[in-house]
């Protein structure tokens, strides 16, 4: 039996007698069109294009199968072989209408201006920041990825970090785009890489890993997390470092890195036993233990947790009045709060990066890596 790594499913369009047949010349402009666009349209919608394409200039698949552990090549493989005997006219007229429907939204999205009171910054493509009413506002935005941080998105969160500390804002908020707050590394970052670059891979991941850190422990001003669904992995180990998380009441908290073969960092390993105590930063750090909202609440790791329903309004209503407070005083009482134990987070943090990179490099972290994708593989 046949097992794909990538679930496609199928695009349903209403097909009228003048639009039944698109030309060569449609199908060359959707393609010019595609490059065009500003926003990654993620990973399975790639596919789907991916698939659609190959299928309108080759026909039906005719190469032969990848190798379970090329991630990559078999999620396309996948994906092309999943539209059967379809047509290369069908596939051709999905394609542009697929494209035309990205063009679409993407104008849409851009039309929308932010109002005279909110100041929106447009040079990132993996999160949304925004200014408004004294609230510098970081939004993890790969939705379709769960939130899932790839390397890019490290990246931009440190700068929106640098900057929002640098602003007029009194407080930063960060949050999640959709159903999830976020699931963590992004798994991709470890997949298709030759050999002789995985220690290039594990160096510059620790180096970048570190650096991303170290941000959440320099961040000058109040940090909030607004934690609106499940979090997974380094998104839950920095809430230690956040002052305030509060948290919907269908949010849960997963770090699962024995799982991995891997191990804690965000200061997890020396901020959760402080937080909840040893026993209980053991299950969640050694064994995976998941917890509900409710219970990170009981272990000091939420401030606060709200009904999903009232959530947004409760949560913000919030924030807007402390962020009316005096911004000084916020910010020197703040850095006055963290300076104490500055020095040993960043010791820390250096330390976990430096174990994760030897975990990265080690057999039994690939085996748990390529066993994860084998099983997702089978979903």
């Amino acid at each position: 039996r046949r097992s794909q790594a990538v679930c496609i499913p199928a695009i349903h369009l209403h097909m009228t007698a003048a639009t039944m047949q698109v030309s060569q010349k449609d199908f060359e402009k959707a393609q010019e069109q595609l490059k065009l666009l500003k926003k990654d349209p993620g990973n399975e919608t790639k596919l789907k294009l991916y698939a659609l394409f190959k299928q309108a200039t080759e026909g039906p698949c005719n190469s032969p199968k990848p190798g379970m552990l090329d991630f990559v090549k078999k999620a396309k493989w996948d994906a092309w072989n999943s539209l059967g005997n379809l047509s290369q006219d069908n596939a051709r007229q999905k394609y542009t209408e697929l494209v035309s429907s990205l063009v679409s939204a993407e104008s849409v999205g851009q039309k929308k201006d932010a109002s005279p009171e909110e100041s929106r910054y447009d040079d990132y493509e993996t999160i949304l920041v925004s200014t408004k009413n004294n609230i510098t506002k970081i939004m993890f935005n790969r939705p379709d990825r769960k939130n899932a941080i790839n390397h890019k998105m490290y990246r931009e969160i440190i700068k929106a970090l640098e900057e929002a500390g640098k602003d007029d804002s009194t407080i930063a908020v960060i949050t999640g785009n959709g159903d999830y707050y976020s699931s963590g590394n992004d798994l991709n970052n470890f997949t298709n890489i030759q050999p002789g670059e995985m220690e290039k891979m594990a160096e510059d991941g620790a180096v970048l890993l570190k650096e991303f850190v170290g941000h959440f422990i320099d961040f000058p001003k109040p940090l909030i997390a607004v934690v609106n669904g499940p979090a997974i992995g380094i998104s839950v180990t920095v809430l230690g470092l956040c002052d305030i998380v509060y948290a919907s009441d269908r949010a849960t908290f997963h770090s699962p890195f024995s799982q991995l073969g891997q191990s804690p960092e965000g200061c997890s390993s020396y901020l959760f036993p402080k937080i909840m105590g040893l026993p209980k930063a053991n299950e969640i750090l050694l064994f995976n233990k998941k917890l509900t909202a409710a219970e990170a609440c009981a272990q000091g790791l939420v401030t606060e947790v709200f009904p999903d329903r009232t959530f947004q309004k409760e949560v913000w209503a919030r924030l807007e009045a402390y962020a009316s407070l005096p911004k000084n005083s916020l910010a020197v009482s703040k850095q006055l709060l963290r300076s104490m134990e500055k020095e040993k987070l960043h010791a820390v943090n250096s330390k976990e990066c430096e174990v994760l990179k030897e975990r990265w490099l080690s057999d039994e972290c690939v085996n748990a890596i390529m066993s994860f994708f084998q099983k997702k593989s089978k979903l």
